[in-house]
């Protein structure tokens, strides 16, 4: 594994040792974030692979070391228990009450290792009634009141890729659970389980929301509230080539600055007269088809209207301010999103020690 030696190239959590258990969604995403800040995250890897065992593989496990491993057999379980004895943290994505069939729940794991921070993932949570059913993003996002509030009003709620639910309620909680409670052992010496469900996040997220709805400014009718898409000026139009600019022209500076450059004269329009919303959206939808998507992004270069190309994904790595701030990294021959966030005492960077190892192997370099 990497040396974690040099404080100017380790990373904050550097060593900080973290075994994750093979799993599909949030978790490897957790654990390629914890890896890319420097900790030592070891994927326990099934040997028989799996249905999902390739989807986003080869950028959603850079950077760690994995060992394969047959969790049904004994000997096996009693390789891992030795790693956890030596672990800071675990993150598991099983049901509940897997592991511990397993021989690997939290009980067991703490009798041995009393400081080790035990995060559990899950859509539903370790408790409640939904918590031995299945489910995916959509299915998690749906009943927090998210999805609902998405899309237009004559139209289903569209599907927000997964990122709401699996990432940004999943994922990035387990992070800030995992190093919470990892500071929180360090101070005490005790360890605990972390319940990450994504239904607690993703509602966790919708905390601004909520306090709109108590302000009597929030109406639970989709596609007709302000950062839903409804208003002329936040939402996106299509261009003259078929692709799309977004518009996100709140506050009256920036909305000035947006008739400046579509050519619409300063007095035309009362920005939040709702009267007024339908023949802007018509004529701002008139105005951003009579020209290419390039050639608006040129023509709002440099100003503060908010507008901005709608780029794809191979886009997004060579457009200039990514570019320059080094948001995308090509590594292994693949073009991926770069460590995230940036530390001033270490460049972002992948860690280099991936690829399979063996127990022995790992005891060796977790040796106290």
């Amino acid at each position: 594994m990497t040396n974690n030696s040099d404080p100017t190239t380790a990373g904050p959590l550097a060593g900080i040792r973290i075994l994750e258990f093979d799993a599909i969604g949030p978790v490897p995403l957790a654990a390629m974030i914890l890896s890319d800040m420097g900790a030592e995250v070891v994927r326990l890897a099934r040997r028989s692979g799996g249905a999902w065992a390739e989807v986003g593989g080869a950028v959603l496990n850079r950077g760690r070391p994995h060992v394969p491993v047959d969790l049904k057999s004994p000997a096996d379980i009693e390789q891992v228990l030795a790693l956890i004895d030596r672990a800071d943290a675990l993150i598991e994505g099983s049901r509940p009450g897997v592991m511990e069939r397993l021989g690997l729940g939290p009980d067991v794991c703490h009798a041995r290792n009393p400081r080790l921070v035990y995060a559990r993932m899950t859509g539903w949570g370790q408790t409640g009634p939904l918590a031995q059913r299945a489910g995916h993003d959509i299915n998690y996002i749906a009943l927090t009141g998210a999805l609902q509030a998405m899309g237009a009003a004559d139209a289903p709620p569209p599907v927000p890729l997964n990122l709401v639910g699996d990432y940004g309620g999943g994922a990035m909680f387990a992070v800030a659970g995992l190093l919470a409670a990892i500071l929180g052992a360090k101070t005490t010496g005790r360890g605990q389980v972390v319940d990450v469900a994504m239904t607690d996040g993703v509602a966790a997220l919708t905390a601004m929301f909520h306090g709109l709805a108590a302000s009597g400014i929030w109406s639970p009718v989709r596609g007709t509230n302000l950062l839903d898409g409804s208003k002329p000026f936040y939402r996106c139009y299509a261009c003259a080539d078929g692709r799309y600019v977004a518009v996100g022209a709140l506050e009256p500076q920036f909305f000035a600055a947006l008739l400046a450059g579509l050519d619409i004269p300063a007095d035309r329009f009362r920005q939040y007269d709702p009267s007024a919303w339908a023949e802007m959206e018509a004529v701002f939808a008139e105005r951003f088809a009579g020209r290419t998507r390039d050639d608006w992004a040129e023509a709002f270069a440099g100003t503060d209207a908010c507008v901005s190309p709608v780029l794809d994904f191979a886009e997004a790595a060579s457009h200039p301010h990514n570019a320059a701030r080094a948001t995308f990294v090509e590594s292994g021959g693949i073009m991926q999103p770069a460590p995230a966030p940036r530390f001033s005492d270490a460049p972002a960077r992948i860690q280099t020690q991936a690829g399979e190892r063996s127990f022995d192997e790992i005891r060796a370099l977790w040796r106290d």
